[in-house]
């Protein structure tokens, strides 16, 4: 949108300054993550631009970290933990944050501040915090040290970003569209298939990507959580970092951002494709 053409000089000073202060944060932001990048394509095993690098010389540059990354036992096992622990986390997380927000919009809900309070309070509890709450109540109950402790852990995680997004969305939905369904003798069942997960579909997608992100990422939770075998690719790249300091790692974070850029991207596109359904410009 352009600067209108009665603007004075003040404003069309705030107009450029605006988009100016936007994009130095941006770039403050921005910045120290893409500084990885190129950094993962270095042949010396330093966290560090050599002189190679920065005059783009093509010796400087090699595929080894990330071929490390791909032939490593230990990194592929890391892997495979994450998956399993992302998928099936993600599952129910995306599962009880659409059910407690289905709750939470229904207007004659008791205390709903309360409860909705409660059930993001993972997202505003500092995380060591949690952790050694989940590591002594998962103890008592035998499940430390497993897959399962490790999954309802990161399934903990997650709800809360499930409950946020669909609530969003449930936030305008028509709920006349539910009362019609049953004039015409529908079920609840049946409505709740046919009219109203259509139409929050893109907030649960949005929630449940959340969801996988924070599994994915997560670490902390997971050094208290996990045994050896459990061991995901957070925890993997914390012990890299800790016993021997390898550029691999700079690999792996730059596939991870490249993982989030691409759910980021499907999140809006989601989020576009939700509003063009509702009819909102």
């Amino acid at each position: 949108m352009a600067v209108p053409s009665y603007a004075g000089p003040l404003e069309r000073a705030w107009y450029y300054g605006f988009r100016a202060i936007c994009v130095l944060i941006f770039i403050f932001l921005i910045t120290p993550i893409l500084v990885i990048v190129p950094l993962s394509f270095n042949v010396e095993p330093y966290f560090s631009f050599t002189e190679g690098m920065l005059t783009l010389d093509p010796d400087a540059y090699s595929l080894k970290w990330y071929q490390d990354f791909f032939t490593s036992d230990r990194w592929q096992e890391s892997i495979k933990n994450s998956v399993i622990v992302a998928f099936f986390s993600t599952i129910l997380s995306t599962g009880l944050g659409t059910v407690a927000a289905l709750g939470l919009s229904r207007s004659e809900l008791p205390y709903k501040g309360i409860i909705m309070g409660l059930l993001i309070s993972p997202m505003i509890v500092p995380l060591i915090i949690a952790a050694a709450g989940m590591f002594f109540f998962y103890s008592a109950l035998g499940i430390s040290n497993s897959y399962l402790g490790l999954i309802l852990a990161h399934t903990a995680l997650g709800t809360p970003f499930v409950v946020i997004t669909v609530t969003a969305t449930l936030s305008n939905f028509d709920t006349t569209l539910i009362k019609a369904g049953a004039s015409l003798g529908a079920t609840p069942t049946y409505t709740f298939f046919k009219v109203t997960m259509p139409l929050i579909m893109t907030g649960v997608i949005s929630g449940a990507l959340f969801a996988l992100m924070t599994s994915f990422d997560e670490v902390v939770v997971a050094i208290f959580i996990a045994g050896v075998e459990q061991r995901t690719m957070p925890m993997q790249m914390w012990a890299g970092i800790r016993e021997q300091i390898s550029p691999t790692i700079l690999a792996v974070a730059t596939l991870l951002v490249a993982m989030s850029i691409i759910m980021l991207t499907t999140v809006e596109i989601l989020r576009r494709r939700s509003d063009k359904i509702r009819g909102i410009s």
